[in-house]
């Protein structure tokens, strides 16, 4: 028997992606399935998303993109970072979407795509304008758009870029960032460059700001039913997809005056019943969540999490009046009753974003589908 599980609900991926489809639209649907589908499981949400009208999937790796392809899922996929060159030969024989912004990738890409003799290899020009991680400078976009253009065995497929902040409405960095992209698209045209699919916008943007959706929305976190911010305005009716539970494995009484876990850094101060939760830091639940704050549920009821969570193992405070037993249905993440947990809660706590959470429950929790 595991000694936890994250059960994902499809229904609720299905029910995110289309209700983020209809506020995009007419723009399709990118769903982003990288990291295992943000801890979700990249293939059951891929195939989720698809069902829900997402036109492709968006992936950071092509070894992610491999494993969806393994499992036969025939959709466009986006490889979301430039490849290192040793990854070409596997990226163009499963026909996969790719992203470049410096004029050596391009070169190198349309020097095995001449040499293999594949199909034209549909390239997403990236423009940073504004994140400052990776991309062209817009003043960069419209040759490096020609030499894609004049490459043989490339085209031209979509021009992109990716937006820092938006998932604070009101600030002016997202209007910035789009009156640089629409210079780019603006310079493409006057020299009679079709841009392809344009796309700017992440889950906030598509959700938050009308004119960044263009032609299509990249829909990551939102997909997975956990708010771009939980201070967002305006957030749509999203669905937590993922509930992560355990059960208690030990209880005891334990005295006033008494400390737990190592380091002994909790104190009862008074008589009460702990319960032994068989999830720690291994698993995803993080070590200082028990000095946080943090807290499960049990019988409907947030229980606080007490002392350093260690690998394996924590420990709750059930109270002095607890009727916990050995086998009583623990929720880390997830509805008990009226009671919930979110992702975003714990993340609160971690000085984190929930994305970070639930891509941190590790690969020996089982997920479940249904």
């Amino acid at each position: 028997m595991s000694a936890s599980t994250a059960r994902v609900d499809l229904g609720a991926i299905i029910h995110n992606v289309a209700m983020v489809g209809d506020i995009a639209a007419p723009a399709r649907v990118c769903a982003i399935v990288k990291a295992d589908g943000y801890g979700h499981g990249s293939v059951p949400v891929a195939r989720a998303a698809l069902e829900a009208g997402a036109t492709s999937l968006g992936v950071a790796q092509v070894g992610e993109a491999r494993e969806l392809r393994v499992a036969g899922i025939a959709a466009p996929l986006l490889v979301l970072s430039e490849l290192a060159h040793d990854e070409i030969d596997a990226a163009l024989a499963m026909e996969l979407e790719l992203v470049a912004h410096r004029p050596e990738t391009i070169d190198a890409l349309a020097g095995r795509a001449t040499t293999l003799g594949v199909p034209p290899v549909p390239i997403h020009l990236k423009v940073d304008t504004g994140m400052r991680r990776v991309g062209c400078e817009p003043a960069e976009a419209a040759d490096l758009a020609e030499r894609i253009i004049a490459a043989t065995g490339l085209r031209l497929a979509g021009t992109m870029t990716h937006l820092a902040r938006a998932d604070e409405p009101g600030v002016p960095a997202t209007d910035h960032q789009l009156d640089r992209f629409d210079r780019v698209l603006d310079d493409l045209d006057s020299r009679g460059i079709d841009p392809g699919i344009r796309h700017a916008a992440n889950s906030a943007g598509a959700i938050a700001h009308e004119r960044a959706r263009y032609d299509m929305v990249r829909v990551g976190i939102a997909t997975y039913g956990i708010p771009p911010s939980p201070s967002m305005p305006g957030l749509p009716d999203l669905r937590p997809a993922l509930r992560w539970t355990s059960a208690v494995r030990h209880v005891k009484a334990v005295g006033a005056g008494e400390s737990v876990s190592y380091g002994h850094r909790h104190t009862f101060e008074r008589d009460t019943v702990v319960a032994t939760v068989p999830v720690g830091y291994a698993d995803g639940f993080r070590r200082r969540l028990g000095l946080a704050g943090g807290a499960v549920l049990i019988g409907g009821r947030p229980c606080p999490v007490v002392g350093v969570v260690t690998m394996d193992q924590f420990v709750v405070d059930c109270g002095p009046d607890a009727t916990a037993s050995v086998g009583d249905e623990v929720v880390l993440i997830g509805d008990q009753g009226s009671a919930r947990i979110t992702a975003d809660d714990v993340a609160g706590l971690l000085d984190t974003i929930g994305y970070e959470v639930v891509c941190d429950i590790s690969s020996r929790v089982p997920r479940t589908y249904a």
